[in-house]
């Protein structure tokens, strides 16, 4: 037997794949430092923990509505039309396990063969990935380093035409932890207000920023009802094991991703769901906490980046990744990414793996000790300077 030809076309997470690599050398008695995982090192808030554990000792173990439970439906519609400025209700909610799911189904749902779908390089992979592998075609847009990371406009303008079926957006963004400035996001709007193109706005990172807030392109007249936003607790509540996201989108197409959920998985968690129930209407203060401490880090951790011989780094504007331009050592980004992980002990992605346009840059995720972070500073400096 052979395997179908579409999984020629499926891609893999690269972070996981150095995951594994580290913990064999950790295994063989190395020291690593892990900044390649995007995962925040802080527990589940304990409010949220302890509704989970109440949720399983009070039999919420079964089946639940594929669509997701009504009255976290309504808990999240009235976040997201707190936070995005919008009027979205329960019934434009789909609770799925992750965040990914939210990629897969609409995209699953809108797109035939031959559509293209615009989406940000570099970027997180999975996007490339499912486009790929529902044969419609990848149309990266290169993200700019003088733009904060942000699109090339009028790139993004050129590749528009009547083969567009959906634009990616991602803010703050992975890898980059660039934010697209409001202007930008107006003026996406404006290019597609009038065309038969759909908006997956991932906003996984959206309560992570150190500044202005990340405007929601769906908060923009005309574009509610042409986007889908992409949300969930993996981030912000540190419950990435927990598997719970959700996607906020026009009732036709909610529809549609619940006969795709009923086909695959046909619901999500039930005691997961009273966990994130808890986070959404709970105290946020160690929420808040986090983000606090990923401040205080990024700062120094930037900064101490930018010590280092052939390296240059600006502070990321959300998320929690710094995406360093490593072109002055002279070196290309798996190259160097491959020598910091097996020469000076620290974890790291090639920013390659985020595609074409992000060579010549690093991944580092700075969701770990600040005492750890600065150890990987020193661990790079002895091995570059050596």
């Amino acid at each position: 037997m052979k395997l179908a030809k579409r999984m020629d076309r499926i891609l893999i997470e690269t972070a996981f794949e150095v995951l594994v690599k580290a913990r064999a050398l950790e295994a063989q008695g190395r020291s690593i430092v892990h900044l390649e995982i995007g995962e925040p090192d802080f527990q589940t808030p304990a409010h949220v923990a302890e509704a989970g554990k109440q949720a399983i000792d009070q039999g919420w173990t079964h089946y639940g509505p594929t669509q997701g439970y009504p009255e976290f439906r309504e808990a999240i519609a009235q976040h997201v039309s707190e936070t995005r400025g919008i009027k979205a209700t329960a019934a434009q909610v789909s609770v799925t396990p992750g965040g990914k799911p939210i990629m897969f189904f609409p995209m699953m749902a809108l797109l035939e063969e031959g559509d293209e779908v615009i989406y940000p390089n570099p970027g997180f992979p999975i996007y490339e990935s499912m486009i790929q592998f529902l044969g419609a075609t990848p149309v990266p847009v290169p993200l700019i380093e003088e733009r904060h990371f942000s699109f090339d406009l009028n790139v993004l303008r050129d590749n528009l035409n009547e083969r567009t079926k959906m634009i990616i957006l991602n803010s703050p963004q992975n890898p980059t932890g660039g934010v697209i400035p409001a202007e930008d996001i107006r003026a996406i709007a404006e290019m597609v207000r009038d065309r038969d193109v759909m908006i997956l706005s991932d906003e996984i990172y959206s309560r992570i920023y150190y500044g202005e807030p990340p405007l929601s392109i769906a908060s923009l007249p005309g574009m509610q009802e042409k986007t889908i936003i992409l949300d969930g607790f993996s981030k912000i509540y540190s419950m990435t094991g927990w598997r719970l996201g959700y996607g906020v989108m026009p009732e036709w197409l909610v529809d549609a991703v619940n006969k795709l959920m009923v086909n695959s998985n046909s619901c999500t968690a039930s005691f997961t769901q009273r966990a994130g129930l808890a986070a959404l209407t709970g105290p946020q203060h160690e929420a808040e906490a986090m983000v606090a401490e990923f401040t205080r880090r990024r700062a120094a951790f930037c900064d101490a980046l930018n010590e280092l011989p052939g390296f240059r780094c600006a502070r990321p504007a959300g998320a929690f990744y710094a995406f360093p331009n490593i072109t002055g050592t002279g070196r290309r980004s798996k190259e160097l990414a491959d020598a910091l992980l097996y020469e000076a002990g620290v974890a790291c992605l090639s920013g390659a793996s985020f595609g074409k346009w992000g060579e010549g840059y690093i991944r580092f995720s700075y969701a770990n000790s600040f005492e750890n972070l600065m150890e990987a500073v020193e661990r790079m400096r002895k091995y570059l300077t050596r």
